[in-house]
């Protein structure tokens, strides 16, 4: 029986895989005092702010955490000042910050597992976190050079903290967030991504791999087919989060070899109050028969190991170990 993280090789690299890689089982987060320096939400608590200056907070029943933008938090008030308001956090810190972080990483048996850098939120995502998402989109046609510029500003801190991720805790593997689209749409063109979003991803992703990461994931729980070229170009090896809408069977004919989805069971179709296990079961299956043994791993969309609603994560989880066995024959 192959390794948790030999099974993913083997699925992504269109080789012999022994079951359906099992959503994140393949995966150990790990993280870094820089993201400790913003505190996060607690389901249903108070707003907290950021390092960035960005308040945030995490509604009940809802999957995460979000922006709180009433006029009076927004952090860039005008996009053509964004230096007086935007602040980067540090990025260095001395070893004793790390040490327990260190500890974390090394206690990951990685024969079985990736040991996984966790960043969020990405360039897109800290963007319109600093400056509203209507407000943001808007920049990007009437403000094209200053939003240039904050994203080269962005990206050089992403870049800074790389090196000190690598350096300190040498994963063999990233998890990045940044969400690129709604369910249907992405948030602008293929041109525009190309053209703001793409160098700096290009940086980002260029300086793990330089720097011993194997393994990019990119999580995006939307709408994103018309980006797989550039995610490609950039150097994702699996996008994360892909939602029914993308036509993910198309995708993996097209590009699989190239890229691997991970995704395919939207979280809003089995995680909500009052679910049951039937339906997880009908999701994971209709997932699974579409989409097929290589080039994909079967998973909630979520971003992460978890599940708005108490027992999906884990109900998900048993279905698709029990149809993997069907469909394997182990």
């Amino acid at each position: 029986m192959l390794t948790k993280k030999q099974n993913l090789l083997e699925t992504i690299h269109g080789g012999n895989p022994d079951r359906f890689v099992n959503q994140y089982e393949a995966f150990q987060m790990v993280y870094t005092p820089i993201m400790m320096q913003s505190p996060m939400p607690e389901y249903g608590g108070e707003p907290v702010v950021n390092a960035w200056g960005v308040t945030n907070v995490w509604p009940k029943g809802t999957p995460g955490g979000f922006p709180v933008h009433t006029p009076d938090k927004i952090v860039i008030k005008d996009i053509t000042h964004w230096k007086d308001y935007v602040q980067a956090p540090p990025t260095k810190f001395d070893e004793k910050a790390w040490e327990p972080f260190i500890k974390a990483a090394e206690a990951i048996d990685r024969e079985e597992y990736f040991a996984m850098a966790f960043v969020a939120p990405g360039i897109f995502e800290q963007c319109h976190h600093l400056g509203e998402i209507q407000n943001t989109l808007i920049n990007f046609y009437e403000e094209p050079e200053h939003m240039k510029d904050l994203i080269k500003y962005l990206t050089e801190w992403e870049v800074a903290q790389a090196e000190e991720i690598c350096k300190y805790l040498k994963p063999d593997g990233l998890f990045h967030h940044d969400d690129w689209g709604s369910q249907t749409s992405t948030f602008i063109s293929p041109e525009m991504f190309e053209e703001f979003l793409l160098p700096a991803y290009k940086d980002i992703y260029g300086c793990y791999k330089e720097n011993g990461v194997k393994l990019i994931t990119h999580h995006s729980d939307s709408y994103a087919a018309t980006l797989v070229p550039f995610m490609i170009d950039m150097g994702i090896d699996i996008w994360q989060g892909v939602m029914t809408t993308n036509n993910i069977p198309e995708l993996i004919k097209k590009y699989g070899g190239k890229i691997s989805f991970m995704g395919g069971i939207d979280s809003a179709k089995i995680d909500f109050e009052g679910w049951t296990q039937e339906v997880v079961e009908q999701e994971v299956k209709k997932a699974c028969d579409a989409c097929g043994k290589l080039y994909f791993i079967p998973s909630a969309s979520q971003g992460l190991p978890m599940s708005t609603y108490p027992g999906v994560y884990e109900a998900t989880t048993a279905a698709i170990e029990k149809y993997s066995k069907e469909v394997f024959g182990k």
